[in-house]
């Protein structure tokens, strides 16, 4: 097959979705597929990658998403997937490029719309609590109308694609997956650990982006909690963003420390592995690569219990309620339990998660759509 994925919100530090968007691609590449991926940058470019071929287009920056860009040049990435004569379309976007959709069924190409997030989750953090009255209908709005411009819906967990199916399409569900060689317990670090937190105190790590919908305010809200409580515990956020700079000065006076990205991916296997406990509290995660690369390091996760994280997590974690007690209370019961069976059930729920069953879930999407098309 010849595969074109189409992606916005994409970036160095962009996490998950460029964690899957490479990780497919690699996988398509080694089953022979020819693959072109086309992203925002800050120029022009294209790179010859182990995920295929790799198309950046010079895209202006999203206020206030912290770095983010969005393809607004969209006869260049018509233009491109002319010359790249595509089987199948992959639109990770709900912005400039759902018109691909249309576009692709007028030529005859299979195109699929994969759910990377949800609009009512989005929209209720990015409005102002006057307006939440009004995210129901807008959210049915826009799904109807994705609906409309795609035979085929991909969404990494049920909680992804619900507000489509109830807008009438069909929805495919494909989970994301991890990398089990290198999230692996193995990596876990008696240096790396001691570098974080004594000994005799729990590690809690949180890796996520700094923004509004991902609630690191919560995460540091259960320290608060924990320290309240007599609870000693250290937690380390990785991770940037917006918001970094006010949770700094949240955390002050707090066992909180502040990583910022760390681009260094072994170092930061290390980190989770070395953790007693991930938190990933973000209540509108449609699947959690983070959480799921922690729980592949043997370490345990506590999720908010309104995400798709359960789904995810299993019994290798807890889903707590969205406040600071209900997650202190979590990472309490947690490390309570045995520490070699916490460790083991991480591992063993993780390895459900492999990214070749992504890969042949994607794929066998396709082939089925490619029946449809012909």
């Amino acid at each position: 097959m010849r595969i074109a994925q189409v992606a916005n919100f994409y970036g160095p530090r962009s996490g998950g979705l460029r964690t899957a968007l490479h990780a497919l691609g690699r996988g398509y590449v080694e089953h022979g597929d020819e693959v072109l991926l086309v992203v925002p940058g800050d120029a022009d470019g294209e790179l010859r990658t182990r995920h295929g071929r790799v198309m950046t287009l010079h895209s202006p920056l999203l206020v206030g998403s912290g770095g983010y860009r969005v393809i607004t040049r969209l006869a260049a990435v018509t233009d491109a997937l002319e010359r790249f004569a595509p089987d199948v379309i992959e639109v990770s976007d709900r912005t400039t490029l759902a018109s691909l959709g249309p576009w692709a069924r007028e030529r005859g190409i299979a195109a699929a719309f994969i759910a990377h997030e949800r609009v009512d989750g989005v929209l209720a953090s990015a409005l102002p609590a006057v307006a939440h009255g009004r995210i129901d209908g807008l959210a049915r709005a826009h799904a109807a109308w994705i609906a409309r411009r795609f035979d085929t819906i991909v969404a990494t967990t049920a909680y992804a694609g619900a507000e489509l199916a109830a807008a009438g399409a069909t929805v495919e569900t494909v989970p994301l997956g991890v990398d089990l060689d290198r999230y692996h317990p193995r990596h876990a670090s008696a240096a790396t650990r001691r570098r974080h937190a004594p000994d005799d105190v729990p590690l809690v790590v949180m890796a996520s982006r700094l923004s509004r919908e991902k609630r690191p305010d919560l995460a540091i809200g259960a320290a608060r909690e924990l320290a309240a409580r007599g609870r000693l515990v250290r937690l380390v956020i990785a991770g940037s963003g917006p918001l970094a700079r006010p949770l700094r000065r949240a955390a002050a006076g707090l066992p909180v420390e502040l990583l910022g990205f760390v681009s260094d991916r072994d170092a930061f296997a290390s980190l989770l592995a070395s953790a007693d406990v991930a938190i990933a509290p973000g209540p509108i995660e449609t699947f959690g690569l983070a959480a799921l690369e922690a729980l592949a390091c043997g370490t345990p996760v506590v999720a908010n219990a309104a995400s798709a994280l359960p789904e995810v997590v299993g019994d290798a974690g807890i889903a707590a309620a969205g406040d600071p007690g209900a997650f202190a209370d979590a990472i309490e019961t947690v490390l309570a339990r045995d520490g070699r069976s916490r460790r083991l059930e991480a591992r063993a729920r993780a390895v459900l998660f492999p990214w070749s069953a992504s890969v042949a879930g994607m794929r066998a999407v396709h082939a089925r759509s490619l029946t449809g098309v012909r």
